[in-house]
């Protein structure tokens, strides 16, 4: 028993030892955790810990200055050092005349960029370019730049030939040049020539033979191509102007080649001040530069599958990117200015660091407090305890404000963030938890901030974010905010950004948390009926046939006993039949008196629990189903008078909960008992005069989360039923294949003996699916038309609002302080109109020869500046010349 014992221990103490690092793993995991402590100090000692290592293994250091390069780009500068001080090291036991150990780690790395580049990977491309040029990172929405950077600090190290990464800067702009570009592939491929002339521009600019001019030239040649498309993604609405003119917001590549014209100005004596260049204080490097192979950026990588819609388009659309335009906060004595040069190239790395970690928002936390060690002394102020040290002009910002700005920017692009908005929220929350007393004031700041841009344009869909981040900020720390400050405020008409701000983030604050802990805490003033912010019962269901002074009531208790005791959906469908007899004599429209009272019960059942809302509306579909046909007990074809008044059933039960409207629609949709069409139509027929009790032409924040909710259910059936069609169509392939295989292996070598093989046919599942894809694309297709067709209505019909046409004028605008909700309501209509097409431009550029003629028939023949701007809004997310 006791040897068994022993032994048993004895195992369990071995399967519990950590796995034993060999020597070359841990040389691999120094260099990757280089600098973590100083690395001006690290780096004499990583190169001889390099160096002294034996066997030398080349492709083992090569592929941790890769991990290094493209997973860390704060480090680049220092690994471009690392790289200048292992050219002065031999590779141990070589013979003489070997080239050096750095020499032999480049050449290895530069077959591992050539990988990148075929594969396209952006990011990754242009980190490693970046080593040879201090370069700053434009905002990616994709994590896939990385190697440019890493050759242009090299460069200005003088251990890449100035010519070579020249010629390396040039294949990237022709890109520019190509047919039928992507403004992703585009903008891609600028940012990588954007940000190795920065940081090699010093050693470009010797020699006369380079021309930095013709760089710069090819890069504002592209960006004014993209002129129009600015106007709708910036975060300031002025909807006056045909120019657009950026206001506390800066577009990426803008600030990019400002940033190259700075320093040509200055024949780049700014790149000292804006990068760090820790290889500088190694002697010259006297020996012969590395050449750059010459390179061609492959073709972009069409993905087509032959499947297209009934109409002749194409079935996947690709994805529309738009200008990247970012949102400035504070004055440029707090946070850099991003058209300056140092600016640009600490705008840059934080971002890379946000979209790089975006897996690990704890280590993002960490590595952005922990950022200034990596950048100029001076750059930004002292944190407190930190040793004090003076002011950099033209420097000394403030780190979290930076930060702040930075994250918040990239949180409101549009049309749409990199990540989901959760990310950037909750990274922002790190951030205070891990430093709270130096970023809690930046966050408090930046809400002021934006506050007071609700009242100056700040788009309708930044603002909803804005809302969303204040909501779930404020329920991570205790909802401690002083809400006093806006107080004042509530003299503004109700409809004013601000004022909606309000009701907003208390509507999104009682959802995560409950009605009276809410009231508690906001001041006496917000709390009252007439302030319109927070309602003064609890929000919750409205089943407006529980008062038995309703005429209905009696009937609606006997559908609600029956639903309550899980009768049988035939009993239910019976008893329907009788009411309908019943109330017929005494109902004017007793079909849509039956639909409303029999959907309210089901969701006053439902309304405990969200699975007590699953279980009824599963136990009785086929009573709903029935219902959106027009009938009881019987189905038959979809009638939109019976699925309007279903959904105005459901806005009517949660009218106070809004919210639960969306989750019930979306539930009918993935039901089938209504189209995303229908919704659609709902949201701009039906849908103000069910939830506020008036009917309107406007458009607001909660019927574009209806609107939003439809289209991307549309959208996304259509996609996955491609997939399917194309998975069917690939195992089709794969069996005709082997048939062919089997075949050929019993052929006799007669060839005329040899029998035809006779391709298959298509396979049931294949041919249905095909049938469902075609259907599918067609709802898709009219979910898109109804909605163009809505927003018609509201601006460009006969019997628009005259306020629409007011609104857009620059006297109009600069008024807006006189302006009543009228006034901001139409604004808010032609906002999200905006938002629409750029949200939904890849559907829209793909279905516009078929949608556009049908809604622009009901667009008023009179000509208007309103039917300009909406024309020129829909030629701009269409891709088409603008008018």
């Amino acid at each position: 028993m006791s040897y068994h014992g022993r032994r048993r221990h004895h195992r369990d103490d071995y399967e519990r030892r950590e796995p034993v690092e060999t020597p070359e793993q841990k040389l691999k995991k120094n260099i990757i955790h280089y600098g973590e402590v100083d690395p001006l100090q690290e780096l004499p000692r990583l190169a001889d810990q390099i160096a002294e290592h034996t066997p030398a293994n080349v492709p083992a250091i090569t592929e941790a200055f890769r991990i290094g390069v493209t997973e860390q780009p704060y480090k680049i500068p220092f690994y471009a050092a690392l790289i200048r001080l292992l050219h002065d090291r031999n590779v141990p036991d070589a013979p003489d005349g070997s080239s050096s150990l750095g020499r032999q780690v480049l050449e290895e790395y530069w077959k591992g960029f050539q990988g990148f580049l075929d594969r396209q990977a952006w990011r990754e491309s242009r980190l490693s370019v970046r080593q040879h040029s201090a370069s700053t990172i434009l905002h990616t929405e994709i994590v896939q730049f990385s190697q440019v950077q890493f050759f242009a600090h090299l460069t200005a190290a003088r251990i890449i030939s100035a010519q070579s990464l020249y010629d390396l800067l040039k294949s990237f702009l022709q890109v520019l040049d190509e047919l039928n570009l992507s403004h992703r592939r585009a903008s891609r491929a600028a940012q990588c020539a954007a940000e190795g002339l920065m940081i090699a521009g010093p050693v470009i600019k010797e020699d006369p033979s380079l021309s930095v001019t013709d760089i710069l030239d090819s890069l504002q040649a592209y960006i004014d191509t993209r002129t129009n498309a600015r106007t709708l993604v910036q975060p300031l609405v002025q909807l006056f102007t045909d120019t657009p003119v950026l206001e506390h917001a800066e577009e990426w590549l803008d600030c990019a080649v400002a940033a190259l014209q700075t320093l040509n100005g200055s024949d780049f004596a700014q790149t000292a001040d804006s990068y760090p260049q820790p290889y500088l204080s190694s002697p010259p490097w006297i020996g012969e530069p590395f050449q750059l192979p010459g390179v061609l950026v492959p073709p972009e990588v069409m993905e087509l599958d032959g499947l297209q819609t009934e109409s002749g388009e194409d079935a996947q659309p690709q994805k529309e990117e738009w200008p990247q335009c970012y949102v400035r906060l504070f004055d440029n004595d707090l946070s850099p200015d991003p058209t300056t040069p140092a600016g640009f190239a600490i705008r840059s790395t934080l971002i890379d660091i946000i979209d790089i970690f975006e897996v690990n928002r704890k280590e993002c936390a960490r590595l952005l407090l922990e950022y200034p060690k990596w950048t100029v002394p001076g750059t930004f102020k002292p944190r407190p305890g930190a040793p004090p040290q003076d002011p950099v002009p033209g420097k000394d910002w403030q780190l979290e404000i930076t930060i702040l700005e930075t994250i918040l920017g990239a949180s409101f692009a549009l049309p749409e963030a990199t990540f989901k908005a959760i990310y950037y929220i909750a990274l922002i929350t790190e951030l205070c938890k891990s430093s709270p007393q130096t970023v809690g004031p930046a966050v408090g700041k930046s809400i002021r901030k934006l506050y007071a841009l609700l009242a100056d344009g700040l788009d309708v869909e930044v603002a909803h974010r804005f809302a969303e981040w204040f909501a779930i900020h404020m329920s991570n720390f205790g909802f401690q905010w002083v809400w006093k400050e806006w107080v004042p405020d509530l003299v503004l008409v109700p409809q004013h950004p601000k004022r909606a701000f309000m009701r907003r983030a208390v509507e999104f604050e009682i959802r995560l948390s409950y009605h009276d802990r809410i009231m508690r805490i906001l001041p006496e003033a917000m709390g009252e009926a007439d302030a319109q912010v927070i309602p003064v019962e609890a929000p919750g269901p409205n089943f407006e046939y529980d008062e038995p002074t309703n005429p209905y009531h009696e009937s609606a208790q006997s559908i609600l006993n029956l639903i309550r005791g899980r009768a049988k959906p035939d009993d239910v469908m019976a008893h329907l039949e009788s009411l309908r007899n019943s109330l017929m004599e005494t109902t004017e429209n007793v079909d849509a008196v039956l639909r409303a009272i029999t959907v309210q019960s089901l969701l006053h059942i439902g309304s405990r629990s969200f699975s007590h809302f699953l279980n009824a509306i599963e136990r009785y579909l086929p009573l709903l189903r029935n219902l959106a046909a027009g009938r009881i007990s019987t189905g038959g074809n979809a009638n939109v008078e019976a699925r309007t008044d279903i959904m105005s059933a459901v806005a009517t039960f949660w009218r106070h909960s809004r919210h639960m409207i969306n989750i019930v629609f979306d539930k009918l949709m993935q039901y089938q008992i209504v189209d995303p069409t229908d919704v659609v139509g709902w949201t701009f027929t039906h849908c103000s005069q069910v939830t506020y009790g008036k009917a309107k032409t406007t458009f607001g924040a909660f019927q574009w989360d209806l609107l939003k909710a439809a289209l991307d259910k549309a959208n996304g059936r259509v996609m996955m039923q491609r997939r399917k069609v194309a998975a069917l169509r690939k195992e089709a392939d794969e069996k005709a294949a082997k048939a062919i295989a089997g075949e050929s292996a019993t052929m006799e070598v007669d060839a005329e003996a040899r029998p035809d093989v006779i391709p298959t046919g298509e396979s049931p599942q294949l041919t249905s699916a095909i049938k469902a894809f075609t259907i599918l694309a067609r709802e898709q297709k009219s979910a898109l038309t109804r909605t163009l067709q809505g927003f018609v209505g509201y601006l460009a019909s006969e019997s628009v609002n005259p306020k629409v046409e007011e609104v857009i004028t620059e006297n109009a605008w600069h008024n807006r302080a006189n302006w009543e909700d009228e006034d901001w309501e139409a604004w808010e209509t032609w906002c999200w109109y905006r938002h629409w097409g750029r949200m939904y431009s890849p559907y829209l550029r793909n279905y516009k020869e078929t949608i556009g003629p049908i809604a622009f028939a009901k667009v008023s023949p009179n000509a208007s500046p309103a039917i300009e701007l909406f024309r020129k809004t829909w030629h701009i997310v269409t891709g088409q010349e603008p008018l």
